[in-house]
């Protein structure tokens, strides 16, 4: 059995990515199963989904605690405790991270283990279409040519996938289009499926409660409201530009984070170690102040 487990934010495509994995190999006859494992649903929170692939009945269920192949949409997701990116990863594992750095620049900034490949698929969907969004189909391209499946079987996935989630044919064309040069420019490797050691079980902790009379003020403590920083959830950040800005306000408005406050001059700012990115404010901008910018890779958030 080969399993897969992907790694990404909210809003990348991940969830999606997986599905197109698993539709593929069941296109070349083979037993697949995947799924998703998510919290509250948020654009940038650490999102996680599995696939796994036999010739067999798969009997296995739940998390895949040891990879054969690691996904991972976002770079920044390698150093988030919360993520658990590199969970069970070891020598034999393949790692693909989506990063304009190089496998050693990644291996430098970062306890990257097992063998590693890297390519910049948000660039290339810059590129291609113009704007940020997700690269669903790009991920699932990588992971089947890197899973051995066919590129007519990643095709027709996409197609599938696609169509459910209500994208146009037109739309669906230019994804599968540059999803087939991803999968060409990534170089196949032998997977090494098979038994593995364990993963010790995590610790259970037993919760503590405080009594009534402390009201609801457990709302400040770590890792809820002003103490969790959720910048690191960002791949593109909004820019404000103060010369189109008519003080309109809805910026401020919309954002679900508070990151925005109003200065003395009635314009807005944004506090960048509170952003997860989600950019609501940039689509409720009507002057266009609002832009749009890509988060340097590995800065400090």
């Amino acid at each position: 059995m080969l399993s897969i487990r992907f790694h990404g934010r909210g809003g990348q495509g991940a969830k999606t990515a997986s599905r197109i994995v698993g539709t593929a190999a069941f296109l070349e006859g083979f037993t697949a199963q995947d799924s998703p494992i998510y919290g509250a649903e948020r654009r940038g929170a650490p999102v996680a989904a599995f696939t796994r692939i036999a010739k067999k009945p798969i009997r296995e269920r739940g998390l895949i605690a040891r990879p054969d192949l690691v996904v991972v949409a976002d770079a920044s997701l390698i150093g988030d405790p919360s993520a658990r990116v590199l969970d069970g990863v070891d020598e034999r594992t393949v790692l693909f991270v989506n990063s304009p750095l190089t496998p050693d620049q990644l291996r430098a900034r970062t306890s990257v283990s097992g063998r590693l490949t890297v390519l910049d698929l948000t660039d290339l969907a810059l590129k291609q279409f113009g704007k940020r969004g997700a690269i669903s189909a790009l991920l699932g391209a990588v992971a089947g040519r890197l899973a051995g499946l066919r590129p007519e079987s990643i095709r027709e996935a996409i197609v599938r996938e696609l169509t459910d989630l209500g994208l146009t044919a037109p739309v669906i064309e230019r994804n599968q289009a540059l999803a087939m040069q991803c999968f060409e420019a990534v170089q196949p490797v032998t997977l090494e499926p098979g038994p593995r050691a364990p993963v010790p079980s995590a610790q259970l902790r037993t919760p503590t409660y405080d009594p009534p009379t402390r009201g609801t003020a457990g709302i400040t403590a770590g890792p809820n409201s002003a103490i969790r920083s959720v910048s690191g959830w960002r791949t593109f950040r909004p820019v404000l530009r103060p010369d189109l800005c008519n003080g309109c306000w809805l910026c401020f408005a919309s954002c679900p984070e508070g990151a925005i406050t109003i200065k003395p001059d009635g314009k807005p700012a944004v506090y960048y170690p509170h952003c997860k990115g989600c950019l609501d404010c940039v689509e409720v901008c009507p002057t266009d102040a609002m832009t749009v910018e890509r988060e340097p890779e590995g800065a400090n958030k």
